[in-house]
């Protein structure tokens, strides 16, 4: 019985007598991810919005005082950067799949790919920067716009 190699498939990565195919489990373990990853996300999203938006005063309550106050505890900020860093993940990964599925040229797969790993990278590092470094007090803003653990400041 003789066997047709996938007309499409690149040549090294085409098994033939003899011979394996060189691509490993990477993309085993990136299926698995997006599973397991997806299940997290819904847990981590659904919970970030009862939290902001079904408890308590609904979306009224949501301004930058609410923000500033959620942030004021590390549980909130490990909490909404594991969202961002996980969706981030999430989302690149599928998108390098299609890319992978559908860019014929490795000139324009090459070009796609780094463009999106710039965009994560950009994405997580600011996203990053914000949820670390902000300032739920800052200097002379009106106090009835800030949060309540401002107002034990002196």
């Amino acid at each position: 019985m003789t066997t047709i190699a996938d007309p499409k498939a690149p040549r090294a990565a085409r098994p033939g007598p003899g011979r394996r195919s060189t691509r490993g489990n990477t993309e085993l373990y990136g299926w698995v991810f997006m599973r397991v990853s997806g299940v997290l996300l819904l847990i981590l999203i659904f919970t970030h919005l009862w939290s902001s938006l079904i408890s308590g005063e609904g979306i009224s309550q949501v301004d930058f005082g609410f923000v500033a106050g959620k942030w004021a505890n590390p549980f909130w900020q490990v909490w909404d950067l594991t969202m961002l860093w996980l969706a981030m993940i999430h989302g690149t990964n599928g998108m390098r799949t299609i890319v992978n599925d559908y860019a014929e040229k490795d000139s324009t797969r090459l070009v796609l790919k780094s463009a999106l790993y710039l965009a994560f990278t950009v994405v997580v590092v600011l996203g990053t920067l914000v949820i670390f470094t902000f300032d739920p007090c800052p200097a002379g803003a009106p106090m009835d716009l800030l949060p309540d653990v401002c107002s034990d400041l002196p």
